[in-house]
């Protein structure tokens, strides 16, 4: 079967299973497991940050990161598709407390203008305090989307003009970079805090790392205690994020010219409607004519591809590194088919 699913539904690798069963573990929460440690720190130093906290998922480090920055009453500014309001169970109300003001952004990316026009006047009461911007890189649902690094300088400025703190979903943040040949250092200097999700594109079976200052890291471990977050022997999964940072980077290139061989395919088809830009491994198109987008799904189950129906017309894709070129010369021949 050729999983288009998600990246998400990758298997640890070879040397991924051995650093895994290779890992010197102790208990997390009393901060005495060595893999993890040397995987916060790691981390942190990629981006020039000064501290990281391990979690279980890119949900947990987003809630905890909107948790730290915010209190009730507070308004967190996003663009309508961004994961920690489509995609978190409504976590930003129900565990911070907060309202969201949703921004139409262009492929799941906001400007600086639109952020600008969106904070709410600090003098009505009658209105939530905006007090956290949220961006998504890549964005998952504009298709694998990157933000233009000047753009996101642009809306730092009015973050700090207007006294807003500055979060980064970067569950594919790796994606964005080797596409755009991007330094992770630089990303550190912009954002109040970021999070990364190693369980998707790099490939370990588990875990995300959320990425602050000391002070800020040091909130957001008592907020992963109190929403159950604290692991004991967490090194194992540690162990695996290590060889995937170690590992699996420079590889999603390899990603990114699968997904743009399929889109290419996909585009000459006649039940091809309009597809998003493909800048990295998603692939979101249109579905029309003989197919709704279930139709094409469960069409190309039967020729053992899977795909997403994400609406009742777009299919999604993702390529990721259990997808072989070999696999994507049979998608490819599947689809000319059809």
């Amino acid at each position: 079967m050729i999983d288009l699913r998600s990246d998400t539904v990758t298997k640890p690798t070879a040397g991924m299973l051995q650093a895994m069963m290779s890992a010197k573990v102790g208990d997390d929460v009393f901060g005495e497991d060595p893999a993890v440690n040397e995987l916060e720190e790691k981390i942190a130093g990629m981006f020039d940050m000064e501290a990281a906290l391990f979690c279980a998922s890119g949900t947990m480090t987003n809630q905890i990161a909107i948790k730290c920055h915010t209190q009730p009453g507070d308004e967190v500014i996003c663009d309508r598709l961004s994961h920690i309001y489509q995609y978190e169970g409504g976590g930003i109300a129900f565990n911070s407390g907060c309202s969201v003001n949703l921004i139409d952004g262009n492929y799941g990316r906001i400007t600086a203008e639109q952020v600008e026009a969106a904070i709410n006047n600090r003098n009505d009461a009658h209105k939530a305090y905006s007090k956290l911007v949220s961006l998504e890189n890549t964005a998952n649902r504009g298709g694998g989307s990157c933000y233009n690094f000047d753009d996101i300088k642009a809306i730092k400025k009015v973050c700090e003009a207007n006294n807003l703190l500055l979060h980064l979903d970067g569950a594919r943040l790796f994606n964005a970079i080797v596409a755009k040949n991007e330094l992770e250092k630089d990303y550190g200097k912009i954002f109040d805090s970021v999070s990364i999700c190693i369980s998707k594109g790099l490939g370990a079976p588990v875990g995300s790392v959320l990425i602050g200052t000391k002070d800020f890291i040091k909130k957001a471990r008592r907020i992963r205690k109190v929403f159950g977050g604290g692991m004991r022997q967490a090194g194992f999964l540690a162990a695996a994020c290590m060889y995937a940072l170690d590992n699996h980077i420079e590889r999603l290139q390899q990603d990114h010219y699968h997904a743009s061989r399929l889109a290419e395919t996909l585009r000459q088809k006649d039940f091809t409607g309009e597809m998003y830009p493909v800048e990295t491994n998603i692939i979101i198109f249109q579905v029309k004519g003989k197919y709704t987008a279930s139709q094409l799904a469960e069409v190309l189950k039967k020729n053992d591809i899977l795909a997403i129906a994400i609406s009742k017309t777009q299919v999604r894709m993702v390529t990721h590194l259990n997808i072989t070129s070999a696999m994507i010369d049979e998608a490819i021949e599947v689809i000319n088919h059809l």
